[in-house]
Parts: C-alpha cells; sequence; structure tokens
C-alpha cells in the first residue's frame, strides 16, 4: 500500500476532515465515490469518500459513516493509502516519493550525504529530507542539483557551495 494522504484534524462539525494530500492526483483520489484504505488498530479499512473539495492546498473531505466532529477526531493522523498496483506509471524524470525514500545522497564528487528519509511537499519545491549524522539535511529536489538513479537506489547531488551547511538541522 501506498500512502497518498494523511489526516491532519476534523473540519467543522459534520464530520468533515481536513486532508495533507501526498499525491499529484488528488482530483482522483479525493473524489466522491473514491475508496481508499487505512490502518485502524491494526485492521487495514476500506474509506469512501463522502464529499470533497480543495482549499489552501489541501482536501477538505467527508469520509462515509463519519458524521460528527467527535467521530472525525478518532481519525486525526490516519494515513490513507491505495494499493501500490493502483498507481499510474509516471512520465520520464518524475517519480512517487516512496520510490525516492531509502535513496542513498552522495554528491557529485562521491562524498555520502546520507539517505532520504522523507519528501517534503509543503510549498514550493520539494525538499528531500536527508538522515545525516543524528541530523537532517534538507536538499531541494531540482532537475538543477539532482539526478536521480533509482536502479542504484541512489541521488546524485551537485549543491551549489554552502547549500548542504546552510540546510543542516537538529533531529526532525
Amino acid at each position: 500500500m501506498v500512502t497518498v494522504g494523511r489526516i491532519i484534524r476534523p473540519h467543522g462539525n459534520k464530520g468533515h476532515v481536513v486532508v495533507f494530500s501526498e499525491t499529484d492526483f488528488g482530483d482522483e483520489r479525493f473524489g466522491v465515490g473514491s475508496t481508499l484504505f487505512a490502518d485502524r488498530e491494526g485492521a487495514v479499512v476500506p474509506v469512501t469518500i463522502a464529499a470533497s473539495r480543495q482549499h489552501d492546498g489541501r482536501w477538505i473531505v467527508g469520509i462515509e459513516g463519519v458524521a460528527s466532529i467527535d467521530d472525525a477526531e478518532t481519525l486525526r493522523g490516519l494515513e490513507l493509502r491505495i494499493p501500490a498496483d493502483a498507481m499510474k506509471p509516471l512520465g520520464p524524470g518524475a517519480y512517487y516519493t516512496h520510490d525516492l525514500v531509502g535513496c542513498v545522497v552522495r554528491t557529485i564528487g562521491g562524498a555520502v550525504v546520507g539517505t532520504v528519509d522523507r519528501v517534503d511537499l509543503g510549498v514550493g519545491i520539494p525538499m528531500l529530507v536527508v538522515g545525516a549524522d543524528g541530523e537532517e539535511v534538507l536538499v531541494p529536489f531540482t532537475d538543477a542539483i539532482c539526478r536521480v538513479r533509482l536502479d542504484e537506489r541512489a541521488i546524485e547531488i551537485d549543491p551549489p557551495p554552502g547549500l548542504l551547511e546552510l540546510n543542516r538541522r537538529g533531529p526532525g
């Protein structure tokens, strides 16, 4: 299963929730009638979207069977997933975030920076969050800096001088 969104919090008093999308196909994944899956107390359960709209870069969705703010609160933090075989093929130079997680990041000179822990898609340019010696280094995921080598499970980077030092921060 592949995560396509995460429920952040309830929205309003009718059981709707705010979803942080981790997909470029939000209209399809969070559209009315779509079925996603969530792990609830160790069991994978289907989740059917009953209402949906995009707002400020996030999705406001209603889920069948969730009718109150109290019901919605129990969903906080749930990851919404799809089966891996339901994913669409991407064009050249495009990658799913789960393909990048776990890749070793090294400079064009061969110095290992660390391993991709996650990809932050918040705003603007996606950022590779690279675990490095107990810290994190943020690397802008752009063609100007990164060359992905999925067959090697590696990302080679050519950062401008000082970028890695500037973007280093303490543990998560």
